[in-house]
């Protein structure tokens, strides 16, 4: 549920919140704003399509995530989508929401309010991780925000979690993470990033030095934050908390009155959401399609950007067609 930054990246012009904390990079050909919204404030990081008219598709990280692990993605759909990500309260380049929550209920209604406000219509929607429940959450909610659904890994709750993926629950207990960050405190920027990668990726050695060198500057932009610490382990907490919940407000049970059509991107190597997970998920999402990438980890958009590209392009014409076929807008 944690996860990297990417190459081929330079210094954005967006002033950081503090002095002695380095800029967010922005990719060539991406722009960062600002949205505020009562007790919110959201980073957004946009990639705009190349043609006037163009619809919105809008992507959500996971956890330890930011907007710049779409940074792959996103030019590979931008003759089809007018693409932004967002970085969700405590994340990437927002500062903590003001209520101080961050379950998965405070960042869906995040997604909404920003949708509602700065947007306008419905997007494609494609989620990862925390993300991928996050976004699940919304588009059962407010299905008339959402064209499409893409979740690559979504973290919907599991009977028998992975071994892999205890660490995550546990540092949703009280005083874990700041245990943790004792523990860890001689730990360096880089023994960081490179453990992130052996958990997050299929194949870690994918990642180049370059990519690896942006990762560990990242990391150390994050460190400084006063609020970072605060913010992975409200955010655990938030999905363990979904995890337990029952009844309407479960996943699996919105996940079964999502309307959008859906596709869903399973890695082999996920050492975080289960690939076993991919069966029962296509079967809640009604009609859903799904791509099962055997050598992709946690991050499959990261990793095989292309292929998630395309099978996101599929899903994509297929609605449009079918709109068109119906005569809706």
């Amino acid at each position: 549920m944690s996860s990297t930054e990417l190459p081929e990246t330079r210094t954005a012009a967006a002033a950081p919140h503090s002095s002695r904390i380095r800029a967010v990079r922005v990719a060539d050909g991406e722009e960062l704003r600002s949205v505020a919204l009562p007790g919110l404030t959201l980073t957004v990081r946009a990639r705009p399509g190349r043609r006037p008219g163009l619809p919105p598709a809008l992507y959500v990280h996971g956890l330890g995530g930011s907007s710049q692990n779409w940074s792959a993605l996103m030019p590979l759909l931008a003759d089809l989508v007018d693409g932004e990500s967002v970085d969700l309260p405590g994340f990437g380049d927002s500062p903590p929401p003001d209520d101080g929550n961050y379950s998965v209920t405070g960042h869906a209604r995040a997604v909404i309010r920003l949708l509602d406000a700065a947007v306008g219509g419905p997007v494609h929607l494609i989620g990862n991780s925390l993300g991928g429940a996050v976004s699940t959450r919304v588009a059962a909610v407010r299905p008339d925000l959402v064209r499409t659904l893409t979740l690559i890994s979504p973290a919907l709750p599991e009977l028998r979690v992975q071994r892999s993926a205890w660490p995550t629950a546990l540092f949703a207990l009280p005083g874990v993470a700041p245990l943790f960050q004792r523990l860890s405190r001689d730990w360096t920027p880089e023994q960081r990033v490179r453990g992130v990668l052996s958990l997050c990726y299929g194949d870690p050695g994918r990642v180049s030095e370059e990519g690896l060198r942006h990762a560990v500057e990242e990391m150390e932009r994050r460190l400084d934050l006063p609020y970072f610490w605060d913010a992975m382990a409200r955010s655990s907490r938030g999905i363990v908390d979904a995890y337990t919940l029952g009844g309407q407000h479960g996943l699996w049970r919105q996940a079964e009155r999502v309307l959008a059509p859906t596709l869903l991107v399973y890695g082999g190597r996920d050492q975080l959401v289960s690939y076993r997970m991919a069966r029962r998920a296509a079967a809640a999402f009604r009609g859903s399609r799904l791509l099962t990438l055997p050598d992709a980890g946690h991050v499959a958009m990261m990793e095989y950007p292309e292929t998630v590209a395309q099978a996101v392009r599929e899903l994509i014409e297929a609605n449009e067609r079918s709109t068109d076929d119906s005569g809706g807008s």
